[in-house]
């Protein structure tokens, strides 16, 4: 019989990526948590993690056993609470998309004090693949990401969809137009956004149109690729849901390139009554006001 103290050890492994961590936070030895995972891999006949010296990864039977147990984790800690009578505000651990604009989540934190009494809220920024792994090992609870055909193992919610366009100052020479050609930005230099999940295809829709401009900057952060072009550094490609005072959004012709941004909940979750709760409900009512 698996016993709960297997079962956290396991969610530690997970959560802390190594067998030493995870024994420390579960406050036993190595060798004691590493006999209690090896006891479940051998009640279940399957192997749970595969091992190296850099990391540890989670095989198929690991990552379907991970949606189970936290399942079961979460219904232990509620009872505890609830049989003690305990007013503790539970955790919901939120992905964020890190090509999404910070104000969605300044505003959403500013409007929930109410409900940060019953719900708190641990948010881990990653990109779009990063979200989906720690999704699926049961890591996050659900994110705000992009919503894609081929998640279908999800339970998941579109909020809105949009293109992709030119960012540049407002002082810029061509701010004034609504449409830009490829051809007039021959001698432009460019901000590389590192995290764009277009970064290839903007690239090739700029050289097979025979543009090779100067990189000014290369960046992680969506704030300061918009403050490189505010001050007139260069121009970039970017999601249309970024806006700011002092940049201009002209399109590309011919750059169709869309995107649905949206909820996916982890396999472990129940969906349906995450969504009703206030987190979630405060979360898209502050993506809904993204272009205010």
């Amino acid at each position: 019989m698996i016993d709960r103290y297997h079962l956290r050890y396991f969610l530690a492994v997970i959560d802390q990526g190594n067998f030493s961590k995870a024994a420390a936070v579960c406050n036993v030895s190595q060798p004691t948590l590493s006999v209690g995972i090896a006891k479940i891999e051998k009640m279940l006949g399957q192997t749970l993690f595969l091992r190296t010296n850099r990391r540890v990864e989670l095989t198929d039977a690991g990552a379907r056993l991970a949606s189970h147990a936290r399942r079961i984790e979460a219904d232990f800690a509620l009872a505890e609470r609830e049989v003690a009578g305990a007013d503790v505000a539970g955790t919901i651990r939120l992905g964020v998309l890190l090509t999404t604009p910070a104000r969605w989540i300044e505003d959403f934190l500013s409007a929930r004090p109410g409900s940060a009494l019953s719900e708190r809220v641990e948010i881990v920024e990653a990109r779009e693949r990063d979200l989906l792994e720690r999704l699926a090992r049961g890591r996050l609870d659900l994110a705000l990401t992009i919503i894609r055909a081929d998640h279908a193992r999800y339970a998941q919610q579109i909020l809105f969809s949009e293109g992709y366009s030119l960012a540049m100052s407002s002082a810029h020479r061509l701010a004034d137009r609504s449409v830009i050609a490829p051809d007039a930005l021959m001698n432009e230099p460019m901000i590389v956004r590192q995290n764009c999940e277009l970064l290839s295809e903007t690239s090739r829709y700029f050289t097979a149109r025979g543009i090779r401009p100067f990189f000014a900057a290369r960046t992680t952060s969506e704030a300061r690729a918009l403050a490189y072009v505010r001050a007139g550094l260069g121009v970039t490609v970017m999601p249309d849901c970024f806006v700011a005072d002092g940049v201009v959004r002209p399109h590309l012709p011919d750059f169709a390139f869309r995107r649905d941004i949206g909820l996916v909940y982890a396999p472990h979750v129940d969906a349906g009554a995450l969504h009703g709760g206030l987190t979630v409900q405060g979360l898209i009512r502050a993506v809904d006001g993204r272009m205010a």
